[in-house]
């Protein structure tokens, strides 16, 4: 297996000479990982069709086939259809009620895809400001050593000493672009969670506007009173 190379040394060796400041980036890096794998199977997991799932939804409830509806919904691990859910068992409560009992049943499945999310953006954040820290450390060291020679330095030191100071700022990008971009993807992706929530109570308030309600049992009125004919004289 060929040893991936980069400046001429491998990545082991330019982490050996990026200095203190690489250790607490190889762990942003392992604990982004940990948490994009970890968000990704969660957000995957409860993934749905929308359009799909209303399609076959609309049906039932306009048909008031509950029971069906709620089969549809016990099948789907979708946060929308426990919002759903929620609908159907608060729809004879008054209409202020259902609302609270839908947002707090939205807001909870919401909390629980949002859950460890804000760490990507920390992680993106403090991996920058580690690597710059690196940079900023390695350069005082190098320009000190300038100062302890009196100035008599080659120019090959001086780079050398700069491009190493530098490599804590390339590895803290390196881990700060991909935890970034994959906060700003799940963040779009439970954005969108939401506003199906937000969809599937607005289309079931059609529907069951929708639902003709039952007749009911027209009275049993007495035929009229019909006046006999009577012999005229």
């Amino acid at each position: 297996m060929m040893d991936l190379r980069l400046w001429d040394n491998t990545l082991l060796d330019l982490f050996h000479r990026g200095g203190p400041c690489m250790w607490p980036l190889l762990a942003c890096s392992v604990l982004g990982l940990a948490v994009i794998l970890d968000r990704a199977a969660a957000l995957l997991r409860v993934g749905m069709n929308f359009p799909k799932f209303v399609a076959r939804l609309r049906p039932l409830i306009r048909a008031h086939r509950l029971a069906e509806a709620r089969e549809l919904l016990s099948r789907s691990p979708s946060p929308v259809a426990r919002v759903a859910e929620a609908y159907l068992d608060s729809r004879h409560r008054p209409a202020a009620l259902r609302e609270e009992v839908v947002s707090r049943e939205g807001s909870m499945r919401l909390a629980r895809l949002e859950r460890r999310l804000s760490w990507l953006s920390m992680i993106a954040s403090v991996s920058t400001l580690i690597g710059l820290l690196g940079t900023v450390t390695g350069l005082v060291a190098a320009f000190h050593q300038i100062e302890i020679k009196a100035g008599q330095v080659q120019p090959g030191d001086l780079a050398s000493g700069i491009w190493e100071a530098l490599l804590t700022t390339v590895f803290g990008l390196v881990v700060a672009i991909p935890c970034l971009a994959a906060y700003h993807l799940f963040d779009h992706r439970v954005g969108t969670v939401a506003q199906q929530m937000e969809w599937i109570a607005a289309y079931l308030d059609e529907w069951f506007e929708q639902v003709p309600p039952a007749k009911a049992a027209e009275p049993i009125r007495p035929p009229p009173l019909v006046e006999p004919d009577l012999p005229r004289n």
